[in-house]
């Protein structure tokens, strides 16, 4: 009968720390979590102290429906974050609510700002004083990303392996080398979208970065085939390369990338005319590629 007693009778009785963080509530949905907090008040403090000792953030689902007040309660006692994703909260989130979350995560190792066009370059010169052991980091769309803040990331965080600056457009060559000189052991890379990128940074990074294994060159209009053989040169674990739009990239740079089975975005021509030719007609005509 005592045993009975002690048995839980409800999931709050349950040893929070012991069982219900770690083995319970870190497999819910951050949504789900936020509306348990909406139960009871001892669910609103079991939630707090989840949040308090989660390693991962991701405010991707549910960000755009997340009050500013609500992400710094949330966060308010979290010390320990390897991870955090803000993608689709660029509505409200600024400098303001972000860099005390940076300031006290200094075990942050992934970080995703991609699309926050309400931040700063202090958010992202908070990332690089603060979060030295950063591996993975998103600054797609960000288009405040300069080049000082840049080349302060590079200074303070050698191991990198990889970077977004998707249509980070204020960057230049100059900025590019330099992050590719700092952070020798990054494995994926993306220039996309980016007119001011040349052969200069493309050299710079396959030179340095050996063990490079994508690379995103989507819309940089200005790389020509000689970066493309250095790259072919330089980085033999490379598996990925999208080129696409880059009408200066011919396949006599690209050939020698397809016979060691890199994923290229951009078909041979041969193929290329084929998918053309096939619109036209309404069908594929038979051709021996062997010939």
């Amino acid at each position: 009968m005592d045993e009975e007693a002690k048995m839980p009778t409800c999931l709050l009785d349950l040893p929070w720390e012991d069982v219900l963080v770690p083995h319970i509530l870190c497999y819910l949905p951050l949504q789900h979590l936020v509306s348990l907090q909406r139960v009871s008040k001892q669910f609103q403090s079991l939630i707090q102290v989840y949040l308090a000792n989660c390693r991962t953030f991701n405010l991707s689902p549910i960000g755009p429906c997340i009050p500013k007040e609500a992400f710094c309660s949330m966060l308010k006692d979290n010390k320990v974050l390897q991870n955090l994703s803000l993608q689709n909260c660029s509505d409200w989130v600024t400098d303001q609510e972000l860099l005390p979350v940076i300031g006290q995560n200094q075990h942050l190792q992934k970080v995703d700002m991609s699309g926050c066009a309400w931040l700063t370059r202090h958010s992202l010169v908070a990332v690089s004083l603060s979060c030295m052991h950063l591996q993975h980091l998103g600054l797609a769309h960000c288009e405040w990303v300069d080049s000082l803040s840049l080349r302060s990331l590079a200074d303070h965080c050698g191991g990198l392996q990889s970077i977004d600056l998707t249509a980070c457009r204020q960057l230049k060559d100059d900025a590019i080398c330099y992050l590719a000189k700092k952070c020798l052991q990054l494995k994926s890379l993306s220039l996309a979208v980016n007119a001011n990128v040349t052969d200069e940074s493309v050299e710079e990074v396959a030179k340095n970065c050996r063990g490079l294994e994508q690379l995103d060159l989507t819309g940089c209009l200005r790389v020509r085939n000689q970066s493309i053989r250095t790259l072919a040169e330089y980085c033999p674990k490379l598996q990925s390369l999208k080129v696409n739009h880059c009408h200066n990239v011919t396949e006599s740079s690209l050939d020698p990338l397809r016979k060691r089975n890199v994923v290229i975005d951009v078909e041979p021509p041969l193929q290329r005319a084929l998918v053309l030719l096939q619109d036209v007609l309404g069908f594929a005509p038979f051709i021996n590629l062997q010939i």
